[in-house]
């Protein structure tokens, strides 16, 4: 209702009369005691318009008795966005109750109950009418209001779980029994068990708690949506938060204003009420409008898998080059999501002292990050010039380097750590490193006792559909592959989509600029592995080196295959 009248009138108001629309701007001016659901008054004038104009009807009060919202149509046709409330979340009600009419003497359709679930109504009230009546004397009306019905939510602990059953709806009332209930008693005690429910459920819980949709479309197999799905879970957790639920949706493509179709919008939406989660996450890069439209209708934030990415490699970066190429790749990814932002804050008016030349918010911000885009830019651009000198040097000492390059969570650290000794950080978690690390390794050849120096690269890990403004930001790391020698493709041979990880690693590889040097393929987790999959990789890529860099399992093997990849 922000920004308009006070009397506007929602939903479908084509054809009706000046004289009915007088009618309906009128039950703004109507003030109900706060104890109580409606009046009997109330509610037969709110019958005899319906009648009238033969169509439903919905007036929205709050707790103070006042009506604040008149719309012709259902509850789901008139509801308020989610973003309009003037409260909203798990632990309560939003303050407001509907009393709405019905043509037909018929309970509540599931539609209505479900827009009562998703705005979080402190009640709804539906009055199936007679289809005749009469006006009294004075303005008053009767005989208009069959039988009424009275629907609120109930709290899941008076429910099984699982039975996705989130409201209570009475027999068929008269308007005498209703007007006689409490309704701030109603209201007060769903509230206290709704607390109860909600501080059980985040007690002693810090970190986001996510609900995961993910979408499967006509050119996804199963395996690769599930196998997607599991390592976006991944992501989550290593971002900080607590996976709460997952919930899957086929379609033939996304749908164009909120990726997934509308029922599924609104389960998630009660997913999201009945669970506690905060955060929506989608396994899928999301436009600017799909994400303001699925905010409104669903009532917390909602990100795509890029976000995440993203907001992992923000909480990883150490060094002042990681923190620098972090915040490039966020402002890139921020830059076309400001859409629609700032319009109120325009410097544009319409009266005296605000026409002429002049810039909206959006564009002073948009103007800012470009500003501090092309600092960072600047700044990487003198990174790479940096790592290009540290290259040269490296060369002029006639010293081989291989860069160790494979999908998140490889091994790559762990592996470097066993091979030369270093301390870089190691985690059983996405992307634990980012900066990469060079070292010194010294290997003698058992057979001539020749000693063979070469570089080794950490470097960071590749991931499916690796970001494009992560690519970009990371190109002066991303040169340490290019200008290597030589690689060594590391492969979790462990996780159950090891050769979808190998495809995408290649994938990354092959639109690199520049043409990479020989590869060995070396699979680690050795002391993991099924043996099928043991006997599927040898059989694949019989020239590949099998070990297990934690309990260094061949380890000497590597080292030989390394001075012959050199040599």
């Amino acid at each position: 209702m922000r920004g308009k009248p006070i009397d506007t009138i929602f939903g479908n108001t084509q054809g009706l009369k000046a004289s009915q629309m007088k009618q309906l701007q009128r039950l703004y001016h109507e003030r109900l005691p706060i104890d109580t659901l409606t009046t009997p008054e109330f509610a037969q004038r709110l019958a005899a318009i319906s009648t009238d104009i033969h169509q439903p009807l919905c007036t929205y009060i709050n707790r103070r008795g006042q009506v604040i919202r008149v719309g012709v149509g259902t509850p789901r046709q008139t509801q308020f966005s989610l973003l309009e409330l003037p409260r909203y979340g798990s632990e309560r009600l939003c303050g407001i109750r509907c009393i709405a009419t019905e043509l037909k003497q018929e309970p509540p359709k599931e539609s209505s109950l479900t827009a009562m679930a998703l705005q979080r109504l402190d009640a709804l009230v539906i009055l199936t009418l007679t289809g005749t009546g009469m006006i009294r004397r004075g303005g008053g009306a009767t005989g208009y209001v069959e039988q009424v019905y009275l629907a609120h939510l109930i709290p899941q602990s008076q429910t099984n779980v699982n039975s996705n059953i989130y409201w209570s709806v009475s027999p068929p009332l008269n308007l005498e029994d209703l007007s006689k209930q409490d309704f701030l008693e109603l209201v007060e005690g769903l509230e206290a068990e709704f607390q109860r429910e909600f501080t059980a459920i985040t007690v002693d819980t810090a970190e986001d708690r996510v609900l995961l949709v993910g979408l499967m479309t006509d050119n996804m197999s199963d395996r690769q949506f599930e196998d997607g799905l599991s390592e976006l879970e991944r992501l989550v957790d290593t971002a900080g938060g607590k996976v709460l639920q997952v919930t899957r949706q086929k379609r033939d493509h996304p749908h164009p204003q909120t990726v997934i179709g509308s029922g599924k919008v609104a389960e998630i939406a009660l997913q999201v009420q009945t669970s506690g989660a905060n955060l929506v996450v989608f396994n899928r890069d999301l436009s600017p409008a799909q994400i303001r439209n699925l905010e409104n209708q669903i009532g917390v934030r909602v990100v795509d898998r890029t976000e995440v990415i993203l907001d992992i490699f923000a909480q990883r970066a150490q060094s002042q080059a990681g923190k620098l190429q972090v915040e490039l790749a966020q402002l890139e990814y921020t830059l076309p999501r400001l859409t629609g932002r700032g319009l109120a804050m325009s410097r544009l008016g319409g009266g005296i002292g605000t026409r002429g030349p002049g810039e909206t918010k959006l564009e002073t911000e948009r103007r800012t990050i470009q500003r501090r885009l092309s600092r960072l830019q600047d700044e990487v651009d003198q990174l790479q010039a940096h790592r290009s000198r540290l290259r040269k040097q490296r060369q002029k000492q006639d010293v081989a380097s291989v860069a160790i390059v494979g999908y998140t969570n490889a091994g790559k650290s762990t592996l470097i750590n066993a091979l030369t000794a270093a301390e870089v950080y190691t985690a059983d978690q996405l992307f634990a490193t980012l900066d990469p690390t060079t070292r010194r390794l010294t290997i003698t050849d058992p057979l001539t006792q020749v000693s063979h120096t070469l570089l080794l690269t950490d470097t960071v890990g590749f991931i499916h559909e690796l970001p494009p403004s992560l690519v970009d930001a990371f190109r002066a790391t991303l040169e340490e592959v290019t200008e290597a020698e030589a690689l060594l493709h590391l492969v979790d041979l462990s996780h159950p989509a090891w050769e979808s990880q190998i495809a995408s690693v290649l994938k990354i590889l092959s639109q690199m600029p520049i043409q990479t040097g020989p590869m060995l393929m070396v699979f680690n987790k050795l002391d993991q592995v099924k043996s099928e999959d043991l006997e599927i990789a040898k059989e694949k890529y019989p020239q590949a080196v099998f070990i297990s860099a934690i309990r260094r399992l061949g380890l000497e093997t590597l080292k030989q295959k390394l001075i012959d990849l050199t040599a």
